[in-house]
């Protein structure tokens, strides 16, 4: 099942970046999907969605940028930490638990609350928390909204496990990938197209928060949106024929 799991993570990446979704903030590609491995990793298991969302993220940076230490070094980890985890919170916690679905919705605005802590010691200036406060909020309210609509009304869209799952695996995903990146460029070049030339080596903090930011707001919708209605489709299938 990675195999497979790897094979059309890849497959569906390389399309909808060479496709009508080839989008690139910072160097980070848009990436919708995500909802691949969270298939996996929630119907199979873990490994099965972490191993095969790391595979497949590499076969994916090979064919787009062709820089197989910076894929080796955060792409690859990033996806296996994120879908793993996720896998491990969906298999580990109540499908129907309410609190879980308040805990995602609240987690929404974790990285509001990291950015302002950032300014408050001083470690980013008025303007760049004001700027990226900003954003996050929208995206934070956005997705929180989304959430509300889909854990809330008569037949759930989406468990609250799954939902508290998700966010957890791509927050940690993307908070990898956000200092990974960072963190690298002083040690080496990026090299990769896309990138900013102030981003490519001794990247400004901003970088990091740049790449986080873009990274899980614009991956989770397709996450809550997507992965349910597949993943019950694939359970009824199942339930069918064993």
């Amino acid at each position: 099942m990675s195999v497979i799991n790897a094979a059309l993570y890849a497959l569906v990446g390389i399309a909808t970046t060479f496709g009508i979704f080839a989008i690139v903030v910072g160097g980070v590609r848009f990436w919708p999907s995500v909802f691949v491995p969270a298939v996996f990793a929630e119907v199979f298991s873990p490994i099965v969605g972490g191993l095969g969302a790391a595979v497949g993220i590499f076969i994916s940076d090979m064919v787009v940028h062709g820089n197989a230490l910076v894929s080796l070094t955060i792409g690859v980890p990033a996806n296996f930490l994120g879908f793993y985890t996720l896998g491990l919170v969906v298999k580990r916690t109540r499908r129907n638990s309410k609190i879980l679905g308040v805990i995602a919705i609240l987690l929404q605005f974790i990285p509001v609350i990291a950015l302002y802590y950032l300014y408050t010691v001083n470690f980013i200036d008025f303007t760049t928390a004001l700027i990226f406060v900003s954003v996050a909020v929208i995206s934070a309210v956005g997705v929180a909204i989304s959430m509300v609509v889909l854990l809330f009304r008569r037949e759930s869209y989406i468990y609250p496990n799954e939902a508290l799952a998700y966010s957890i695996g791509l927050m940690l995903g993307s908070l990898y990938i956000g200092l990974g990146l960072w963190a690298y460029t002083y040690v080496a070049r990026l090299n990769i197209v896309g990138v900013p030339p102030e981003f490519q080596a001794r990247a400004p903090f901003t970088a990091a928060l740049t790449w986080f930011l873009w990274t899980y707001y614009t991956e989770i919708p397709f996450m809550i949106y997507l992965t349910p209605p597949i993943v019950r489709a694939i359970e009824a299938w199942l339930k069918k024929y064993r």
